[in-house]
C-alpha cells in the first residue's frame, strides 16, 4: 500500500542562496517571471545540504560515506548501503562503475522560492576593520539582499523509506528516521555569510495521502490587502475540494500556522475549521500518521 506525505511550507528568510556573482557583486539566485517580476530562491540542493547537516549534528547521521573513485569522481562509497546512511536512504544515490547503481530519492524537495518580488536591494561591504590595522585601503564588495517570505514543498513516499533492493530496514527504524526528518523540518535553519537564518515554518499545509503528489505546490500565494501578510485561501480551498482515490484531498489535510503572523488568520479558522492548528500540533499529527503507517 502506497502512502506518502506532502507538505508545503512558508517561512521568512533573508538572502538565502548566492550564485557565482560578477566582479565584486555577489548575486542572489533568482527567477524571472513573464510579468516582469524577479524572485529570489534557495535551491533544493541547499535545502538538502542543511537537512543533512542538521541530521548529522542532532542525530549523528553518518557522513563518512563518500570516496573519490577512479577517474576523479566523488560519490558514495560502493560498500555503503542505506542501512549505514540515512542520507542515502532519504535522498538516493548514484554509484558509477562498470555496473552503475542508483536509487531515486525518496524525499523530493522543490526550490524555496520567494513570495515577495526582489526589488534590487544591495548592501555595500568592506573590510575596514582588518585593513585599518595595517594602514591599508579596504577591499570593497556589494551583495544583493532580499528579505521575504519563501515557500517550498517536500514530498516523501513512505513505502520506499528503508527499502533498497534486498536491503529492508525494520519498521521501527523507518519510523525513527522519519521522526528525525520531520523534527529537522520543524526547526530547519541555514548558516550563510555569518548569519543563521531560521527556515522554521510560519505556515504549513499538507498531510499523508494515498499518492506521492505535491498537491499544494504552487498554490500558496500572498495577498497584499493589509499591513500584515495574508495567504490567499482560495487556491488552497480549491485544491482541497479535488478528489483522489475517491476522497477529497481536504479529508487528509491539516494547516499549521504561527498565531499572530498572518492578517487573515481568522479567515482560515472560519473557512477550514478544526483543520487549522498550531505548527506543533500539525507536526504531531503528521508524526502519528507516519508512525501508524509503520505499525507504531
Amino acid at each position: 500500500m502506497t502512502q506518502a506525505l506532502t507538505m508545503t511550507i512558508v517561512f521568512e528568510g533573508n538572502s538565502l542562496n548566492y550564485g557565482e556573482g560578477i566582479a565584486n557583486i555577489s548575486e542572489l539566485k533568482k527567477l524571472h517571471r513573464s510579468n516582469g517580476e524577479v524572485y529570489s530562491f534557495a535551491s533544493r540542493q541547499s535545502l538538502r545540504y542543511d537537512i543533512v547537516r542538521l541530521g548529522n549534528q542532532w542525530y549523528g547521521w553518518n557522513l563518512d560515506t563518500v570516496a573519490k573513485e577512479k577517474g576523479g569522481v566523488v560519490q558514495f562509497r560502493k560498500d555503503v548501503t542505506i542501512n549505514d546512511s540515512v542520507e542515502m536512504d532519504l535522498f538516493g544515490y548514484l554509484k558509477t562503475s562498470q555496473k552503475s547503481e542508483k536509487r531515486p530519492a525518496v524525499v523530493r524537495l522543490s526550490h524555496a522560492i520567494s513570495l515577495e518580488p526582489y526589488r534590487g536591494d544591495l548592501e555595500f561591504l568592506n573590510n575596514m576593520g582588518l585593513a585599518s590595522r595595517i594602514d591599508q585601503m579596504p577591499n570593497l564588495a556589494n551583495i544583493e539582499q532580499h528579505a521575504s517570505l519563501y515557500t517550498y514543498t517536500v514530498t516523501v513516499d513512505l513505502s520506499r523509506v528503508g527499502v533498497d533492493g534486498e536491503v529492508e530496514l525494520p519498521n521501527e527504524q523507518k519510523a525513527e528516521r522519519m521522526r528525525q526528518f520531520l523534527e529537522i523540518l520543524k526547526f530547519l535553519n541555514r548558516d550563510i555569510r555569518g548569519r543563521q537564518e531560521s527556515l522554521s515554518p510560519l505556515f504549513v499545509i499538507g498531510g499523508v495521502y494515498k499518492a506521492a503528489n505535491p498537491f499544494f505546490l504552487g498554490k500558496v500565494q500572498l495577498k497584499q490587502s493589509s499591513e500584515k501578510w495574508e495567504i490567499d485561501t482560495r487556491p488552497l480551498e480549491s485544491t482541497m475540494e479535488q478528489t483522489f482515490a475517491g476522497e477529497p484531498v481536504g479529508e487528509r489535510t491539516r494547516i499549521g500556522m504561527v498565531s499572530g503572523i498572518f492578517g487573515n488568520e481568522e479567515e482560515y479558522h472560519t473557512t477550514f475549521g478544526d483543520r487549522v492548528v498550531s505548527i506543533e500540533a500539525f507536526f504531531q499529527h503528521i508524526q502519528k500518521e507516519v508512525a501508524a503507517f509503520y505499525g507504531g
